[in-house]
């Protein structure tokens, strides 16, 4: 039941091709990944990447992993990085990560939040919540930037806090902020301007400025003349290319 729901949270509209993967971190927790296609392929992200991130973000060490459907890109990569060994448990048996929390205080928690970001690198954390609404009640997903070994394929929190709730079930349905304290001004970077225009393209992003300063934008209006091609999805489906 959980392959069948964690395959079904894939958002692949070009390949057809869903990837999910599961993720033991040493606290107890499964966290899940799906595969999120974005037209821009490159910028895609893997199962197996969001999940080994989601992990990374909650100050966890993965140890194990699991994937259903299609194999994920980099899969080897990923394994050999952390020597992650092959879930033996039963998911049943671990509990499911879930990111949602809730807040009468989404500003302060935003701050809070820069102490999860993984960024043995640049040292410039970055911090993101995505509003959620559950049974009618306002929620949050959070995000923070990780570089797990190699930079490039590390995520930033705006890409974390999307593919969390994707991977977790949970739909974007409203603002989104973000925080880079260490920034000038606080602005998605390209990569996550296509992923957030292609995910959630009608809601308004809050940018927390370092000066102590914030803004609102919308997410359609930061990507003017965006990428974006639905014959990607007939040329994709019908080359069936193999990411593994």
């Amino acid at each position: 039941m959980l392959e069948k729901t964690l395959l079904e949270r894939s958002h692949v509209p070009f390949s057809g091709q869903g990837s999910a993967c599961l993720i033991e971190g040493k606290k107890g927790f499964l966290y899940p990944g799906v595969r999120l296609e974005i037209s821009s392929f490159p910028i895609s992200i893997s199962s197996v990447q969001a999940a080994v991130c989601s992990c990374l973000a909650n100050q966890d060490e993965p140890i194990s992993v699991k994937w259903f459907g299609n194999k994920p890109e980099l899969f080897d990569f990923w394994c050999d990085l952390f020597r992650l060994s092959e879930m033996k448990k039963q998911a049943e048996s671990l509990s499911l990560y879930d990111p949602m929390i809730s807040t009468s205080d989404p500003d302060i928690l935003l701050q809070t939040l820069l102490d999860f970001a993984v960024t043995p690198a640049s040292d410039f954390p970055v911090s993101a919540l995505l509003e959620i609404h559950v049974n009618d009640q306002t929620a949050w997903v959070p995000g923070v930037n990780v570089e797990p070994g190699p930079w490039s394929l590390g995520l930033c929190a705006e890409r974390v806090a999307v593919s969390r709730a994707l991977s977790a079930g949970y739909d974007p349905s409203g603002i989104m902020k973000i925080h880079a304290p260490k920034a000038e001004f606080s602005s998605p970077c390209g990569a996550c301007r296509q992923v957030l225009f292609e995910t959630m393209p009608n809601y308004d992003l809050e940018l927390f400025h370092g000066d102590g300063s914030r803004s609102r934008h919308t997410v359609f209006d930061l990507l003017p003349m965006s990428f974006l091609s639905t014959s990607l999805q007939k040329d994709l489906r019908e080359n069936k290319p193999d990411h593994s």
